[in-house]
């Protein structure tokens, strides 16, 4: 009697590529993300919209001057800081929250999936993200101020998005991952937002004094605005840009390291 009984093929048992899972993955998460007017906002229209706001000086003629120290780099940079800051904080935090609460990721670790793979899709998409905001930015501000940067400085800062990028989506992390509940997570979002783009404006203004804006350059905001203005005037790079730049590393892996460790994939 032939022996009937089922044995699986290699073929049944065999689980995806984990390239074609990746790709599945981020070409999902573009998706969701492309469809968004939320994203739109927050990561294209909110920093063109700093960046012309900075300019009003010139637009409207109050005055003919800038601010102090409001220089064709700082307003760049602030924009850019901006754009970044409100996708993360705000944008990405909130995502991962909802989707959370909604049980998405619950559904999607019973894929064969696995877990760094769904993380790392959708970070990597809002890093592609920024640096399109980053090369949108640039140009129009380089128009608006009428003025030229080289090929170098347009990598430069291409570079310090992907730094910047890197140091809010670690925040934006930290947050989703020290907070259970996407209400919380959105509300501490807004909360950080704000307080992180007042230091950082009140202390480059320097009308609070000295010690203000010694504590905004390490502010994540204030940080992340002295390297973008060092990349843009590489000739007077100084200890402020590269304090900048330690403290932008220091959130990263700060961030980094709460988000991984108190994340949780399920809500409350």
């Amino acid at each position: 009697m032939t022996d009937m009984t089922y044995t699986p093929s290699a073929a049944s048992t065999v689980s995806p590529r984990i390239g074609l899972i990746f790709r599945s993955l981020s070409r999902a998460d573009f998706t969701v993300l492309l469809r968004s007017s939320r994203t739109l906002l927050l990561n294209i229209a909110v920093p063109i919209l700093y960046l012309v706001i900075t300019d009003l000086h010139t637009l409207l003629r109050l005055g003919g001057n800038s601010p102090a120290g409001w220089t064709t780099g700082f307003t760049i940079s602030l924009a850019l800081t901006v754009g970044l800051m409100s996708a993360s904080v705000m944008g990405y935090a909130g995502t991962i929250a909802q989707d959370r609460a909604t049980g998405v990721f619950q559904r999607l670790r019973v894929t064969p999936a696995p877990t760094w793979a769904i993380m790392t899709s959708r970070l990597l998409v809002q890093i592609v993200v920024a640096f399109v905001m980053t090369v949108i930015v640039v140009v129009l501000g380089s128009i608006i101020h009428s003025s030229l940067f080289s090929v170098g400085q347009y990598l430069l800062v291409a570079c310090v998005s992907l730094t910047g990028g890197a140091m809010f989506l670690a925040i934006a992390q930290a947050i989703a991952g020290l907070i259970r509940s996407a209400a919380g997570v959105n509300a501490a979002g807004r909360v950080l937002f704000i307080v992180f783009l007042l230091l950082g404006l009140l202390g480059a203004s320097g009308i609070l004094g000295d010690a203000v804006q010694d504590i905004s350059d390490w502010t994540p905001v204030g940080a992340l605005i002295n390297v973008y203005s060092g990349v843009l005037d590489t000739a007077h790079w100084d200890w402020t840009n590269t304090s900048g730049l330690i403290a932008t590393s220091g959130y990263i892996v700060i961030g980094a390291f709460i988000g991984i460790r108190w994340f949780r994939w399920e809500s409350l």
